[in-house]
This record gives C-alpha cells, sequence and structure tokens, in this order.
C-alpha cells in the first residue's frame, strides 16, 4: 500500500496554501507513490495550481481563521461569536473530524493550521504535524482577549497544537509562547521564474513601462479610482475584483503566467502584510511595497523579517485609501532588485514528513 498524507489546508486567504504546497510537491518527489487526500474549503481548481499531481479533495473547512471585513479589516465581534458557536459543541466536532479520519485511513495528518484536525487526529490515533507561521490561538486571542470565555477557548486551541508530534514554525514565524513542541524551519514560498520581457511583449509595452502587481492574499478588497496614483509609465495588474477600471489598469485574469512567475516578473509588487506575497516576493528579489496592519499579530516578525532581507516599504492605511504612494511605488518598481532568498523551510519540511511516511510504513 502506499503511503497516504491527509492534509488540512486553511482557507483563510492563499497564504496557507502557498506555505503547504511547495512542501507536498517536494515530499511527492520523495514518494512519487503519495496517496494525498486534502480537506480545504478552496476550491479544486485553486489547490490545482499549486499542488502536484492527483489528490482526493474533501471540499470543507475546519477552520475560518477570523472573520474579515476587508482585506485589512477582522471583525472583533462576528469572529469572537464564530469561535463561541465553535467551541460550544467542541467534542462533538472533534469526533465527527475523527470518524472522517478513520474512514480515510491516512498514516499521517498534515495541518495548515486546522487545531481541529490536530485535535481529531490525536483522538483517532494518527499521528500528525503542524506546519505554519503562525498559529490561531495568538492571532484570536489579541481580538478576543476581553471576552470572559476567551482564555478558556485560547487554552483549548493550544491543547489542540501541542497534540501534535511537532509544530514545524516556518521563518518568518511569530512567537509561539504557548507551545512546547515547536522546530523552527526555513522560509517556503514557491520561488517564480521572472518572465518579464515575455510578460512586456505579451501585453505590448515599450520598453520604459512597469508594472506593479496588486496582491491583497485572496482577499477581496475594493480601491478607489479617483485616489489609486497615476504615472506615465506605471501600469497596474490587479484583480477585477478591485474595481479599478482604468486605461492603466490590467486584468490579472487576463494573464496567463504562473502567479509566482508573475511576482517575479513584475518590476514592484503591491500587498497587505502577509507571509504569502512577502516571501514569494522575497524569494524572486522583487521589491514591494505593503500596507500596514498595525493591529495584525504576525506584522511585527514579519515587517522585520522583510526589512532585513530585501528592498520595501511600509505605508499607513491613511496613505493607502488617500493615494499617498505614488512617489514611493515609482522608486521602488524603477530600484535594483535584492538578491532572492533561498527558501530552505520546503526541504526541511518535506524531509521530516518523508521520515515520518516511511517509519509508519516499515511498521506496518
Amino acid at each position: 500500500m502506499p503511503p497516504h498524507l491527509f492534509a488540512d489546508i486553511s482557507s483563510h486567504g492563499f497564504g496557507h496554501l502557498a506555505q503547504t504546497a511547495p512542501v507536498l510537491n517536494a515530499l511527492r518527489a520523495g514518494l512519487p507513490d503519495l496517496r494525498l487526500t486534502i480537506r480545504s474549503g478552496l476550491p479544486r481548481e485553486r489547490l490545482a495550481l499549486r499542488i502536484e499531481g492527483e489528490f482526493e479533495h474533501i471540499p470543507s473547512a475546519s477552520d475560518f481563521g477570523l472573520s474579515m471585513k476587508s482585506a485589512l479589516d477582522v471583525d472583533r465581534a462576528a469572529s469572537l461569536e464564530r469561535y463561541r458557536t465553535f467551541h460550544a459543541d467542541w467534542d462533538a466536532q472533534v469526533n465527527d473530524y475523527a470518524q472522517l479520519l478513520a474512514q480515510h485511513q491516512p498514516d499521517w495528518l498534515l495541518a495548515n493550521i486546522s487545531y481541529l484536525a490536530l485535535a481529531a487526529a490525536e483522538r483517532a490515533h494518527i499521528p500528525a504535524t503542524a506546519l505554519c507561521s503562525l498559529n490561531w490561538a495568538e492571532i484570536f486571542y489579541p481580538y478576543c482577549a476581553e471576552a470572559p470565555d476567551a482564555g478558556l477557548m485560547r487554552e483549548q486551541m493550544l491543547a489542540a497544537y501541542r497534540s501534535a508530534e511537532a509544530f514545524l514554525r516556518i521563518t518568518p514565524g511569530m512567537d509561539m509562547p504557548g507551545l512546547n513542541n515547536l522546530i523552527p524551519i526555513g522560509p517556503i514560498a514557491r520561488q517564480g521564474q521572472s518572465r518579464r520581457a515575455e510578460l512586456h511583449r505579451a501585453l505590448g509595452l515599450h520598453v520604459n513601462a512597469r508594472l506593479v502587481l496588486v496582491a491583497m492574499g485572496g482577499m477581496h478588497l475594493r480601491l478607489s479610482q479617483m485616489t489609486w496614483p497615476h504615472h506615465p509609465d506605471l501600469l497596474w495588474v490587479a484583480p477585477q475584483s478591485a474595481g479599478l477600471q482604468r486605461m492603466d489598469v490590467i486584468a490579472l485574469e487576463g494573464i496567463d503566467m504562473d502567479f509566482s512567475d508573475l511576482i517575479a516578473s513584475c518590476d514592484c509588487v503591491m500587498t497587505k502584510s502577509g507571509y504569502g506575497t512577502f516571501v514569494e516576493a522575497a524569494t524572486a528579489g522583487t521589491p514591494l511595497l505593503y500596507v500596514e496592519r498595525p493591529d495584525w499579530p504576525e506584522e511585527p516578525c514579519l515587517v522585520e523579517w522583510l526589512h532585513q532581507h530585501k528592498r520595501a516599504v511600509g505605508i499607513s492605511r491613511e496613505q493607502f485609501e488617500h493615494g499617498n504612494f505614488g512617489e514611493a511605488i515609482w522608486d521602488l518598481a524603477c530600484s535594483a532588485r535584492s538578491a532572492p532568498i533561498v527558501p530552505t523551510g520546503i526541504e526541511q519540511a518535506s524531509e521530516y514528513l518523508l521520515a515520518r511516511l516511511q517509519s509508519t510504513r516499515s511498521t506496518d
């Protein structure tokens, strides 16, 4: 029987998939006959853009992260109510998921970063590993700490994370003082290939044109056409959902190119602070402008790492909303690229999982 891995991938944005897919692909290179089952609320076609080879998809989410008003705004009240509902029948949810695992009988479970999946794996006696740069306990608690039941819910989360054999904390990653099973590993991201000349030819751009990719981590954000900066030699690549219908805006959906390659082919990336786009830009050496999120608990470790390794500038929410970043984005788009960062965490995580899967098969 081929080894069987059950992977639970959060659908709170695209960053969790961006962290997990390179590891799964590297693992498959070492175990070509690997059987893979993926539980995720992301559409299968989105998963297939990143994950190579065949897999079974269970189209449901076992976590939700936080309720968002937009790509930049957390809905604290809605998040707290969702967690209260989620934890009200915690034991029943763990049992249901454990039964699902018993039906699939995987050799190992990988979670990024559902704590319910880890608690269920423990109940079903399936060894498990967590993989992420953050955990939901450290994200949830700062927003909801004033609620009298927040501490109890946080401890339930942490107990589930501690039940894993290990939590592979990706660089850059949050401090996780409540966990005793952390194993720090290097950065993880797909390394895109620069196809700038090909992209310019396809779009019919002149030699002095600069392309800026607007990427908000898979979350919707409507942008103001009136305040958005304009420069005669600057073009924006943005999703249609952003609502920028101007002559200097190119629809992301109309470009037939792998997203990581697009990051590497553009002259600058504009985003919110978040792991996936930060690290993919760093592995390509692409300059980056980001909108600061002072309330986001993960931001300090991301920003500190980013400024150590690449050309990047942060702007305030007010600057972003009023379009006061035209000069900054042009300077970045014309600047020299940084030396690419090597995503060493891919090999570290895949070798860790390969050894575990091989050990479980050898004892059968």
